[in-house]
């Protein structure tokens, strides 16, 4: 039997959040049993739940983003709004903002005057460039961010650039947050101190940049853009096999080159071949390498490519489009789905990744705009009467 209680029940996070990087952050809280109190504008609330209507009507990233939270809408522009924001923040354990540059100060948000006021809150900020420095007032996203940090020059194909597929930008910085949060909570449960924490996109992807940083600085030329390749290992890429399905492998070390000399490419005279005698040959002369691969592909089926690889211990995946990932055996066979509901329907969703022995993750429904208001406000002792002139005035 599975004990319930999950690591984070009794923390309440209040956030205001929109997009992806602190929504990010704050779902992954709520997987662990924190209540996470969402803060929306009045009316269309976070503008991410307008991205596309592609889930039942509803934006796929808001509903990749947005499970197991209370959606409060506030205008924060009216005193009446800051005011029940603070009255959440005094009982709150955590919050968190993303919100426009110098958009938290103006509103008495600032991580300053949070400590002073509310001594046992964490403060976690998501910003783009950094809340001090030259680039502070300037807003960020996620492509821009690719492109600032270099990711854009080194993906793509050796004639054209490409933007990562995912929000690798926002997902990185979510996931520094999340684990800032999680430190910070475990410091002040141990030391009482309490620690601010602060995240910005670009730093969180500057540090994913650091191996092509250290290549480029120490060689004198960043890594090249070379598609499914590895800009610095050969062979390891994707190739077409008879059929028309890419499988891509990787080599890794000198026994694995020799058994795909012996086995797979059947010309075991490679091994000693002063053109690929080490990785850094092999790289060197990559295009002579890939051409002898290429063809040996051309002889095969992807399935029967694929057999042969794993019989001789070299790593190799088909390049799976996102349906055929849809249906990958692993997420069959390790019961990773789960059904959580969204407003008028439900949805497949994946579970966190970290599995806690004994824990089932919460997966709880994705809110509609202001669904949880009227309850929240009735807990801080706002009466019917309260709630509609609050509502009349558009503060809620």
């Amino acid at each position: 039997m599975q004990d319930q209680q999950r690591p984070l029940e009794g923390i309440t996070v209040v956030s205001i959040e929109q997009a992806v990087a602190a929504p990010f952050a704050t779902r992954q809280l709520a997987d662990l049993g924190a209540r996470v109190i969402k803060i929306e504008r009045p009316g269309d609330g976070d503008f991410a739940r307008r991205y596309d209507t592609t889930v039942h009507g509803h934006s796929s990233y808001f509903v990749w983003l947005n499970r197991s939270k209370e959606s409060l809408t506030l205008d924060l522009k009216d005193e009446r709004g800051r005011d029940i924001l603070h009255q959440l923040l005094a009982d709150a354990d955590v919050f968190v903002q993303n919100l426009a540059p110098g958009a938290a100060d103006r509103l008495g948000l600032g991580t300053d005057a949070l400590t002073a006021r509310y001594p046992r809150l964490i403060p976690c900020t998501v910003s783009g460039y950094g809340t001090s420095g030259p680039w502070a007032d300037r807003k960020a996203y996620d492509l821009l961010v690719q492109c600032q940090t270099g990711l854009v020059s080194l993906t793509g194909s050796a004639d054209e650039a490409a933007r990562v597929g995912v929000s690798v930008a926002d997902i990185s910085a979510g996931m520094y947050a999340y684990s800032g949060i999680l430190t910070a909570l475990f410091a002040r449960a141990t030391t009482g101190v309490v620690r601010p924490v602060e995240v910005s996109l670009f730093e969180a992807l500057a540090e994913w940049m650091s191996q092509p940083a250290y290549y480029t600085r120490h060689s004198g030329s960043q890594p090249p853009r070379v598609g499914t390749q590895h800009a610095t290992i050969a062979p390891y890429g994707a190739y077409t096999a008879a059929d028309g399905k890419d499988v891509l492998f990787s080599i890794q070390n000198e026994r694995e080159w020799a058994a795909l000399c012996r086995e797979f490419l059947g010309r075991p005279e490679l091994t000693d071949d002063p053109r690929f005698a080490t990785g850094s040959d092999r790289v060197t002369h990559r295009d002579e390498l890939n051409a002898i691969v290429a063809e040996r592909f051309a002889r095969s089926d992807a399935a029967d490519i694929m057999k042969v690889l794993e019989e001789i211990g070299v790593a190799n995946a088909g390049v799976n489009s996102v349906a055929e990932f849809l249906d990958h055996p692993v997420l069959e066979g390790r019961d990773r789905w789960r059904e959580v509901a969204v407003p008028g329907a439900t949805v497949q969703a994946l579970l966190p990744p970290a599995d806690l022995a004994g824990l089932t993750a919460r997966m709880d429904p994705v809110p509609a705009v202001g669904e949880h208001t009227d309850a929240i406000l009735t807990a801080l002792g706002r009466t019917p009467d309260d709630l509609a002139a609050l509502r009349a005035a558009a503060v809620i």
